[in-house]
C-alpha cells in the first residue's frame, strides 16, 4: 500500500517547472501601469472614467449601493454587511454566483449520497449560510486591515493640516498615497463632499462603509472642529497615538490566546483527521454501519457537539477592545 513509484515524482517536478516557467514569461512579458494607478481601486476607476462623478457612482455600485449613496436591498443587516465586506463584484453577480454555489451543492450531494432531502439541505446550506460566513470573514479581514492603516492616514492627514492645506485637501491626499481600503473610502469621501455633501456628513457615511471601532472617535473630532473650531492637528495627532496603542494591544492579547486558539485548532481537527487516517487505511472499518441511519444521526449529533464546543473555546480566545 506505502509502495512509491518514482514516476509520480518526476511528474510532480515536471508540473512544477513547467508552473514556474510560465510565471517567469509572464513577470518578463508583463508591462506594469505606473504606482499610482496600481494603488488603490479608486485611481484605477479614475483612469477609465469620464469624470469625478461616474467614478462614485461606480464605486458604489459595486459595492451594492444605489447612485445615490442608498441601500439598494430593503434588508438593512444583510445590505451593510455586503457594504463592509469590500466586496466589489456587484449586487447581481453576487446572486449569480450564489446560485450557481447551491446547484453544485445540490448535484454534488445528489451524485454522492441520491437522497433528494439532502441534496435540499446542502443547497440551501451552501447558498445562504456559506455566504454570510464568507462575507463575515471578509469584513473582519478588511476591518482590520483597515485598522492597521488608519493611523498612517491619520498622520498624513495632520502633516497636510499643518502645512496649511484645509481639511478636504488632506483628506485627499490620503485617497492619493494610501492603498486600499483606506485609499478608495477616503477618496469616497473627497468625491461626496465634491458634489455636494458635507464633511461631517461624508465623514459619517465612511463610518457606515467601513464599521471600525477607532473611526467614531475620529469622525467626531472632525465634527466637532467643524462646529466649534480648534487645533484639529494637535486632536488628530494624539488620537493617532490612542488608536496605535489599542492596535498595540489588540495584538498582545491575540499573542497571550495564541495557546487557546492553537488547542481549539487540535481538538477541532483531531476527529476528522482520525477518521480520514482510518477511512484510507482500513476503508472496511466503517463501511458495516455506513449506511444504517442511527449512524447518520450520531454523525449529525457529534458534529452538532463540536460546533457548540467551537463556539465555546472561540468566544474564550477573543477579546473585544
Amino acid at each position: 500500500m506505502f509502495d512509491f513509484d518514482p514516476i509520480y515524482l518526476f511528474y510532480l517536478l515536471v508540473g512544477l517547472s513547467a508552473a514556474m516557467f510560465a510565471e517567469g514569461a509572464y513577470l518578463l512579458l508583463y508591462k506594469k501601469s505606473s504606482y499610482r494607478k496600481n494603488i488603490n481601486r479608486r485611481l484605477k476607476v479614475m483612469e477609465k472614467a469620464a469624470d469625478r462623478e461616474s467614478v462614485l457612482v461606480q464605486l458604489r455600485r459595486e459595492r451594492g449601493l444605489t447612485s445615490s449613496g442608498d441601500y439598494r436591498l430593503p434588508l438593512t443587516n444583510l445590505n451593510q454587511l455586503l457594504l463592509q465586506s469590500g466586496l466589489t463584484i456587484g449586487f447581481g453577480r453576487l446572486v449569480l454566483l450564489v446560485g450557481v454555489i447551491m446547484v453544485a451543492a445540490f448535484s454534488g450531494t445528489m451524485a454522492f449520497d441520491g437522497t433528494i432531502t439532502y441534496a435540499l439541505l446542502a443547497s440551501l446550506l451552501c447558498g445562504l449560510l456559506l455566504p454570510l460566513f464568507v462575507l463575515k470573514v471578509m469584513r473582519s479581514r478588511r476591518q482590520k486591515k483597515f485598522g492597521a492603516q488608519f493611523p498612517d492616514s491619520i498622520d498624513i492627514i495632520v502633516r497636510s493640516l499643518r502645512a496649511g492645506h484645509p481639511v478636504p485637501v488632506a483628506i485627499s491626499m490620503v485617497a492619493r498615497e494610501m492603498p486600499d481600503p483606506v485609499g478608495s473610502e477616503f477618496g469616497i469621501v473627497v468625491d461626496e463632499i465634491t458634489y455636494g455633501a458635507d464633511l461631517e456628513t461624508a465623514m459619517r457615511n465612511l463610518y457606515f462603509r467601513v464599521g471600525t471601532d477607532d473611526l467614531p472617535l475620529f469622525v467626531t473630532a472632525v465634527a466637532i472642529q467643524g462646529s466649534t473650531g480648534g487645533n484639529l492637528g494637535e486632536i488628530l495627532e494624539n488620537l493617532s497615538g490612542v488608536i496605535r496603542e489599542r492596535f498595540k494591544m489588540r495584538r498582545k492579547i491575540r499573542a497571550l490566546a495564541a495557546e487557546g486558539r492553537a488547542s481549539a485548532l487540535i481538538l477541532s481537527s483531531l476527529p476528522i483527521l482520525m477518521f480520514a487516517v482510518i477511512q484510507f487505511l482500513v476503508p472496511s472499518f466503517y463501511a458495516s454501519v455506513w449506511h444504517e441511519t442511527l449512524t447518520k444521526v450520531v454523525l449529525v449529533l457529534a458534529g452538532g457537539w463540536m460546533a457548540i464546543g467551537n463556539f465555546i473555546m472561540y468566544r474564550l480566545v477573543n477579546f473585544r477592545i
